[in-house]
């Protein structure tokens, strides 16, 4: 018996059962091989679309390095289209600027974009001073090494630590797979020639003469090339230094008289000092080895590529030098990976058990086998679109089984039916192409229309859950062609060939909800008033769900920020380091750490929020054993910074999951004039310390540092020859000191660097006491050529967007989210505000930007979203009215997503909206479903009443099979930080729209179509 005429994909299938089998069986090998092939990683990648410009113009004060350095930068990058902001951050000497990009370019597009950014500083080189000293680029800022060794020795010198360490990293780079691979924290070797300006004054030596000795010995210049007949000689002038002593044994002439360097200077070999930055394993001076790899690697196949080449050097490593794996990117996507498989065959469990509950053991099997087959193909296209195996594709593939089932489920359940009335097993199987292949395809598509937000959301965070949406969108697209295509096939050859029916065998929970919905029919505008008050309190209650952009991440890694005040040294960033460790060393929730003294942590994971480097900051990560050791030991530091670090800032933190944000409440105070815009952020500050439930409230730059003025005599100095830039030399390789030579050492270049012996140099005694050589011999003191002025100036400033800005930043004391916060306290920011002058602009970062941030492009994809859905729903019904009610069902979901996050006090976040989101596809689908019977039941002649009553009874127990399928399906991940908000949203938004769609769109039905109660025939 046919039930259509025209070509029907099912009946073709089974029409072709062996060429059917055969791509079955194809589709399954191919998803086991893809599935062997995918790339694994712990998150998935999203473009860091930050360049870091350096420039630098030596000498130069903080205000000459804003005005000429760091201006012109920010003047010229005004002009890219593609930027959405700047920020610099200016020291005397030195200016770094940081690019940002809007977050709609396109990834592929950065490379182009710096390449533009680098050819507009080319073009304003000319405008800069002589003395700028030109620009440095970092467009590698999102590089992350995944594994990084430490090195420790004991007898070794730093040198020969450094040689056995670059011989490692060749090794290591050789690997095929390996991409960037650096050293860490190595020191360069320096040779020092430290003299006492007194002394040389006293001997009529000035350093001029000392420097032309030295770099005129050293220089390597062409000295010529013979030619004699056939052969050419070359002609070679020794006399280079080749180590410490050939430079103290050089002899200086003073008119008739010669000095040995050694005599009036003390030379010794040594490393930098003071230091730029520092790198420490467990407290001992260490030397890092940070492991990058190619792009579109295996991280499990380059995890045991490095773990066996370095088993094997650890054993050739000498007695002396240790070895420590500090970061092990590979094993933790390992785990993580593990975990979500875990947790997917847990979600697999829990549908077959769905399936063989609802259908039985036949036609549950017939459902169990259609998922392995989606899957296989899923990941055959996941490994063609070149995504990997990570935490949001692996989440993805779990939300996605609840839905994927339900396309399988509604065609065995028609078919059963089918069988039931007493149709062959082909006829009830190519019955369901006829009846709902279609109608299930436009419930398909609207689902997969209600991920649109994540595909086309062009942010940062929309950019790391874009898989999700691909993930989703492609396996509901397969289920349906599994559906029709191999579900037929699978139930002919293992269904039964006669289902009995037994339509007096009603179980108690069918009469209950017959008896439900004929109430809700008949009193249809009570139903949809209650259902219209339900949505309204839903709406209100929005307002006691927390806020929340992305989860902490649940690594055991700490991290902890220190900060000191921006004119410190690197020496005392140091010692306040060193208390912490010895703290960290005594600690049982402690299984190793590592400190970058002056330098933030490498990025060891993508999400990692990495610092501007500088002496007065240092960085601590912290491995601990576990949650609850991390959780234990973030309180006790965090106790231990208010007991013993007044003074300085320790921020303890958890590893992000998403974009990096840092503290998560942030306001950033702007204007044109830096006292004023400090004045104000202070004053921001009194006012956010008002609010008990934050914390350790910072400003990212604030107190000015002491500064020494010489205000020469410049009439005097030109009567004795000098000129400024002969003191400013004077000074600076005094106290600095100046290279005025290199050592060539093989493959390494060793400065030599001329300044004051110590007790001088770190004193400020010796500017009154400094006396300069003139040529004729006399020595003349600086104190007669100027005066001392003393003074404060701004260490540092930071600029956003070309304005002086200060940022307020602060930590949360308790479980209450940013946006909780920020919005308690808005009154009294816009009224401290109004108290401003109006150059002065008070604006909110941190989480709350962020998230806003990342939900803009969002709402600005909702009505692409909804006319989506509206075209499928018009296309599928044929009619206003029906779509009407179709599209009446979508936002009910909302009832039950509030009264889950309320009810479980769990935030609503950047995930949880894109699952409330997806929710209205899920259950515009059901709508679908239901209205589609209703009106096959009226085209095979029933009564408007009786097609809404038995249309909604018989699609009742499908459509919740599919719900608890969806629902149950997303247990596993609730239990993950990242996924649990999503999945408590879609679980109480799909339970319960499921239950009042099932109610409530028969009545909306009967209400739009005014369909009444028949009445009882009068007794003849």
């Amino acid at each position: 018996m046919k039930h259509a005429s025209g070509f029907n994909l099912s009946d073709w299938a089974l029409r072709h059962r062996s060429f059917v089998w055969f791509l079955l069986v194809v589709s399954m090998l191919a998803g086991t091989m893809s599935y062997l092939n995918l790339g694994r990683e712990e998150d998935p990648n999203f473009t860091i679309k930050v360049m870091v410009i350096g420039a630098s113009m030596p000498g130069a004060t903080i205000d000459d390095t804003l005005d000429q350095v760091t201006k012109r930068i920010e003047s010229k990058l005004e002009e890219l289209d593609e930027l959405k902001f700047t920020r610099s951050v200016t020291v005397p000497g030195q200016a770094v600027v940081y690019v940002e990009l809007n977050p709609d370019v396109n990834g592929g597009d950065v490379p182009e974009v710096w390449q533009r950014v680098r050819e507009m500083m080319a073009d304003i080189r000319p405008d800069f001073p002589p003395e700028f000293a030109g620009f440095q680029f970092n467009d590698n800022f999102g590089d992350v090494f995944g594994n990084i060794y430490a090195f420790t020795s004991d007898g070794f010198t730093p040198r020969e630590l450094r040689d056995r360490v670059e011989d490692i990293r060749d090794q290591v780079q050789a690997l095929p797979l390996a991409g960037k691979v650096e050293l860490l924290g190595e020191q360069d070797e320096e040779i020092y020639l430290e003299f006492s300006p007194s002394r040389l004054a006293s001997l009529g030596l000035n350093q001029e003469q000392v420097v032309a000795t030295l770099s005129g010995q050293n220089a390597i210049s062409p000295a010529g090339m013979i030619v004699s007949g056939p052969e050419q000689i070359l002609v070679r002038v020794g006399g280079q230094f080749d180590d410490a002593g050939a430079i103290a044994a050089v002899n200086l002439r003073v008119g008739d008289r010669f000095f040995n360097l050694a005599d009036v200077a003390e030379v010794r070999r040594g490393y930098e000092d003071p230091p730029q930055s520092l790198f420490r394993y467990n407290g001992q001076p260490a030397i890092g080895l940070q492991i990058g790899m190619k792009e579109g690697g295996n991280i499990l196949t380059f995890g045991e590529q490095v773990d066996t080449l370095m088993t094997d050097i650890a054993a050739d490593l000498p007695i002396g030098i240790e070895m420590a794996k500090v970061a092990d990117q590979p094993h933790v996507v390992d785990e993580a990976v593990g975990h979500f498989v875990r947790a997917l065959v847990e979600a697999v469990a829990i549908v077959l058990l769905v399936s063989f509950i609802s259908l039985g053991f036949r036609a549950g099997m017939v459902v169990t086998m259609t998922i392995p087959l989606v899957l296989a193909i899923t990941f055959v296209i996941m490994e063609q679109f070149g995504i990997t195996l990570q935490r949001v594709s692996l989440g993805a593939l779990i939300i996605a089984l609840g839905l994927l089932v339900d396309d399988a489920m509604i065609a065995i359940e028609t078919m059963i039916s089918r069988l039931e009335l007493g149709e062959t097993l082909s006829d009830a199987a190519s019955y369901a192409w006829t009846s709902i292949a279609f109608p299930m395809l436009s419930g398909t598509l609207v689902t997969v229309a209600g991920f649109i937000p994540i595909g086309l959301n062009n942010s940062d965070a929309g950019e790391f859950t874009f898989s999700l949406f691909v993930v989703i969108a492609v396996s509901l697209v397969i289920s349906w062609i599994v559906a029709v295509l191999f579900a037929p096939l699978l139930g002919v050859t293992f269904l039964p060939k006669k289902m009995h029916h037994d339509a007096e065998k009603i179980g108690w929970m069918r009469r209950g909800f017959r008896r439900t919905l004929r109430v809700a029919m008949r009193f249809k505008w009570v139903t949809i008033l209650i259902t219209a008050i339900a949505f309204g309190a839903s709406i209100w209650g929005m307002r006691f769900v927390e806020q929340q952009f992305f989860p902490t991440s649940d690594r055991p890694e700490l991290i902890v920020d220190v900060s000191l005040r921006h004119n410190s040294s690197i020496e005392a960033t140091r010692e306040v380091m060193d208390r912490l460790e010895r703290y960290l060393a005594e600690e049982e929730d402690v299984s190793f750490w590592t400190s970058y003294v002056g330098m933030g942590a490498p990025r060891f994971v993508l999400a990692l929020d990495v610092p501007t480097a500088g002496p007065y900051m240092g960085q601590i990560v912290i491995q601990t054993p576990g949650l609850d050791a991390r959780d234990r030991l973030r309180d006790k530091i965090n106790q231990l910074a208010s007991d013993e670090f007044l003074g300085e800032d320790l921020y303890v933190k958890n590893l992000e999951v998403g974009p990096p944000v840092g503290k998560p409440v942030q306001y950033r105070v702007s204007g044109p004039d830096i006292e004023e815009t400090r004045d104000a952020a202070r004053e921001l500050a009194a006012v956010l310390a008002e609010e008990p439930r934050l914390r350790d409230l910072t400003l990212d730059w604030n107190e000015p540092a002491r500064v020494v003025k010489l205000l020469v005599r410049q009439d005097q100095m030109r009567r004795l020859g000098i000129s400024s830039s002969d003191i400013s030399g004077a000074l600076a390789l005094m106290f600095s000191g100046v290279t005025i030579t290199q050592l060539r050492d093989g493959e390494y270049l060793i400065d030599v660097i001329a300044r004051g012996d110590e007790d001088e140099r770190n004193s400020i005694d010796t500017l009154r006491n400094l006396q300069f050589a003139m040529g004729n011999g006399e020595a003349i003191p600086l104190a007669s050529l100027a005066a001392l002025e003393y003074g404060t100036e701004q260490p540092l400033i930071m600029q956003r967007n070309g304005l002086p800005t200060v940022t307020v930043k602060a930590d949360i004391d308790g479980s209450d989210q940013p946006a909780t916060l920020v919005a308690a306290m808005a009154e009294r920011v816009a009224a401290f505000g109004d108290t401003l002058p109006p150059t002065i602009r008070i604006e909110v970062g941190g989480t709350v930007e962020t998230s806003a941030e990342s939900q803009e492009p969002i709402a600005a994809v909702v009505p692409l979203m909804l006319l989506s859905m509206a075209f499928l729903i018009m296309a599928q019904m044929q009619s206003f009215r029906l779509s009407l009610i179709v599209f009446t069902a979508a936002p009910l979901g909302l009832i039950g997503v509030v009264a889950v996050l309320v009810g479980f006090a769990v935030p609503m976040g950047f995930v949880a909206i894109l699952g409330i989101l997806a929710l209205a596809g899920i259950l515009i689908r059901n709508s679908i479903i239901l209205v589609h019977e209703i009106q096959s039941l009226l085209e095979k002649g029933r009564s408007q009443w009786d097609a809404v009553f038995e249309a909604s009874d018989s699609r009742a127990r499908p459509i919740l099979l599919t719900a608890a399928a969806a629902s149950l399906a997303l247990i596993p991940i609730s239990r993950q930080v990242f996924w649990g908000p999503m999945a408590f949203s879609m679980m109480g938004g799909i339970i319960v729209g499921t239950l009042i769609t099932l109610l409530f769109v028969p009545a909306l039905y009967c209400a739009v179509y005014r369909v009444r109660l028949p009445q009882a025939k009068p007794a003849k």
